[in-house]
């Protein structure tokens, strides 16, 4: 049965949402639940081992085939894997947008949406630099880079190309600033600047709060019907996920042979410890702030943490951390539903600190001497580079081809760094819902006002 229609506001009350729409968050999220309970998170460690066996067998390890014959396999093993993604970022602004306005426009009060949106700016900004200066310390004190070798560096084309583009220096900071805003929307959206076109959706929520009822409720409802569209299109990618995460990993192994991947332990072994320090550490702030316990949090949002680990999009799990916050966290939905999807997009703590650590994992590989200002200057890169990437698949591999060159690293690491990704994008994936979740508790606690009495 669908909830009751709200009590009419006056004329100039800010829009609440719209009514066809306030059950949709639910509906997706049950939809999307139906592959936390067919298990989808096994049938990818099961795709993952089997991947591994297979381009093991195929390629230089094995030698089932010769080199032009297992790329050839390979590649068509990988084209479901491709198509996944492809799927996956196309849907994944029109899903955002909607997103963030159907959230902003749940909320009643102005002062309470800015004070909010404050809030929780801040709050993935401090998280954010946090997870960074654990990526820092953890690959200072552990050198993973002094474990291999730059003869096991594979070189690559397509590493060189991935890493042409050069990252801002500080003195086009300024101008950096400006371009947030961005002068024409549909250019942002072509070239999937993710931080402007959240800047954009921000305006749009913030001008719909402002409007009159009457007038802003036609767009909502457009809105409302393109959220649920962009689900059932990830519905239909979430089918590909096993077979996706097969096939990319069976041509990577293929590709770089298995000494080179267990070669890449170290780095490996760094990353998940950061991960997983960053992951206590959103943990003790949960405790601290709502003074709950984190085996709490941890049984509540289960199911979507698995299922983010099980696709590497927070973009595509999004309806089910709404439903998480809602229900198991008990935040309310004026909150959940502006925190997470504005999470979705600038809250990449994992991304952070991934980028971090293979950045100066590279710099010791091939002995460059990063020194003070070039960690600084990692850091900055690092958090300013994740805020506003888009929450699909792969996506923290192209920042971290962006930043390789700011610190003089050789572009060719890429490559050995695509190796072991996809196993490294399910784990930070992990960490940047699990960021969301706890920001929306967070900002819950802190709310300025009680919720809104029911009609």
């Amino acid at each position: 049965m669908s909830a009751p229609a709200p009590s009419e506001s006056p004329m100039f009350s800010p829009p609440s949402l719209p009514i066809s729409t306030q059950p949709s968050i639910r509906r997706l999220a049950y939809r999307l639940s139906g592959f936390v309970r067919g298990r989808l998170w096994l049938q990818v460690l099961v795709a993952m081992a089997l991947g591994i066996a297979t381009g093991m067998a195929i390629g230089p390890t094995g030698g089932w085939l010769s080199p032009t014959h297992a790329e050839l396999v390979g590649n068509w093993l990988a084209m479901p894997g491709y198509l996944f993604l492809a799927m996956v970022q196309m849907i994944v602004i029109p899903l955002v947008v909607a997103s963030i306005i159907l959230g902003m426009c749940s909320s009643r009060d102005m002062a309470q949406l800015r004070s909010m949106g404050l809030r929780t700016g801040l709050f993935f900004l401090c998280t954010t630099l946090v997870a960074a200066l654990i990526g820092v310390a953890l690959a200072m004190a552990i050198e993973p880079g002094s474990y291999l070798q730059v003869t096991q560096l594979p070189h690559t084309a397509e590493a060189s190309s991935q890493a042409a583009a050069t990252a801002p220096s500080l003195a086009s900071l300024p101008a950096q600033i400006v371009q947030v805003v961005p002068t024409n929307p549909l250019r942002a959206g072509v070239d999937q600047n993710m931080l402007q076109i959240v800047v954009v959706a921000l305006f749009v929520g913030v001008a719909l709060v402002t409007m009159e009822r009457t007038t802003a409720q036609p767009l909502l409802d457009l809105l409302g019907a393109v959220q649920e569209v962009s689900m059932v299109v990830v519905r239909w990618a979430m089918y590909l996920v096993p077979v996706a995460v097969f096939g990319l990993l069976a041509q990577l192994t293929a590709r770089m042979g298995l000494d080179a991947l267990l070669g890449m332990g170290i780095y490996v072994a760094t990353v998940l410890c950061g991960l997983l320090l960053a992951f206590g550490f959103l943990m003790a702030v949960y405790a601290v702030v709502r003074r709950r316990s984190p085996l709490t949090f941890l049984r509540g949002t289960r199911d979507v943490l698995l299922l983010a680990f099980s696709t590497s999009s927070s973009a595509a799990v999004m309806p089910l951390t709404i439903r998480a916050a809602e229900d198991a966290l008990g935040v309310r939905k004026s909150i959940a539903r502006f925190v997470v999807p504005l999470g979705t997009t600038i809250n990449m703590a994992g991304t952070a600190l991934y980028q971090v650590i293979a950045t100066l994992f590279l710099a010791q590989v091939y002995q460059v001497n990063v020194g003070l200002s070039g960690l600084l200057l990692v850091v900055v890169l690092a958090v300013g580079a994740s805020i506003g990437s888009p929450g699909t698949p792969g996506v923290g591999i192209v920042i971290l081809a962006m930043m390789l060159g700011s610190v003089g690293i050789p572009a060719e690491g890429v490559a050995l760094i695509i190796g072991v990704d996809r196993i490294l994008d399910m784990c930070r994936t992990t960490l940047n819902v699990a960021g969301d979740l706890v920001a929306a508790s967070v900002i819950e606690e802190l709310a300025d006002q009680p919720p809104p009495p029911e009609a």
